[in-house]
């Protein structure tokens, strides 16, 4: 590779990464403006509960009048914690940022209350904040730690992250039913199931897991990458060329199939971008997954 050449391939992936960062940023902001209407202006003047992180702050503020802002700081910090030794420090910084700012915003931002009807409070409430935390996942972090949490126990159980944070919620609303009374854990769970398909249509897709075809003229150094940079498994397929850009071609080539958690396959498709622009990716959503190496291993 001639030293232009090089230069002009360093610049592109600087670029790359400015713009992925960028595009990042916006997410999060976005998610965090979206939450902070749907808890001051729907659900925390109400008494409004939703599921997960979220849900047990708003019933600590409910039962003992503790700020929200510091029950989302002091509930969601070990699961930063957990999100670096699980995800990395890159999803950590930028979640423990995330949650800091909600706090803060939450705390010191007036919002006017927009209805008292409580089916609209439910399902509006639920969907603002369901878009909050959608986004915020796009932006590769998180603002509920309950999908962190998820992930973790899945990878060290039988449990699916489905199955984990739908005995999550059912334990939270039967708790709400008992301490404060049936008709708020009834709402609550209304709230909760318009904000985790928001969350679902956001993300794109109800399904935990993303399976990712990669084919590429490249394979060698994206294998290597997500074996070296991201600590992911890789399986690597033979396979024949058809009919493509260059034509009908009978080549063999190497094509690359990884599963990984949907908060982690932005970071692997930014890895691809970075080695092959054109390479063809395909994602295919994977209910659940048994066996393998869905743990990231430790990259040293």
């Amino acid at each position: 590779m001639s030293p232009k050449t090089s230069l002009r391939e360093n610049l592109r992936l600087e670029r790359l990464l400015l713009f992925d960062n960028l595009k990042s940023l916006v997410f999060i902001i976005a998610g965090i403006s979206m939450a902070t209407i749907g808890l001051k202006g729907f659900l925390l003047p109400n008494d409004f509960l939703d599921g997960g992180v979220t849900g047990i702050s708003l019933m600590i503020n409910r039962l003992f009048d503790i700020d929200i802002s510091i029950s989302i700081l002091l509930i969601n910090a070990p699961f930063i914690f957990l999100g670096n030794k699980q995800i990395g420090s890159g999803f950590a910084l930028k979640t423990a940022v995330a949650v800091v700012v909600l706090a803060i915003t939450v705390h010191y931002v007036n919002f006017p209350v927009i209805t008292k009807d409580p089916l609209l409070i439910s399902i509006f409430g639920g969907f603002f904040l369901g878009a909050g935390i959608g986004l915020t996942m796009r932006g590769r972090a998180v603002i509920d730690g309950t999908e962190v949490l998820a992930v973790a126990v899945s990878r060290n159980s039988s449990l699916s992250v489905g199955d984990f944070i739908a005995l999550f919620n059912v334990l939270l609303f039967i708790t709400a039913a008992f301490v404060i009374n049936l008709e708020t854990a009834m709402y609550s769970m209304l709230t909760y199931l318009a904000a985790s398909k928001t969350v679902d249509f956001i993300v794109t897709g109800i399904e935990e897991y993303i399976g990712v075809t990669i084919i590429s003229e490249h394979a060698d150094l994206i294998h290597n990458a997500i074996i070296e940079n991201l600590g992911m498994a890789v399986t690597v397929y033979k396979g024949e060329g058809g009919y493509g850009k260059k034509g009908k071609t009978t080549e063999e080539r190497k094509i690359l199939y990884s599963v990984v958690t949907r908060l982690e396959v932005q970071k692997l498709k930014l890895e691809i971008e970075k080695i092959d622009p054109e390479a063809f990716v395909i994602q295919q959503t994977i209910n659940d997954t048994r066996g393998g190496m869905i743990k990231k291993r430790p990259l040293h």
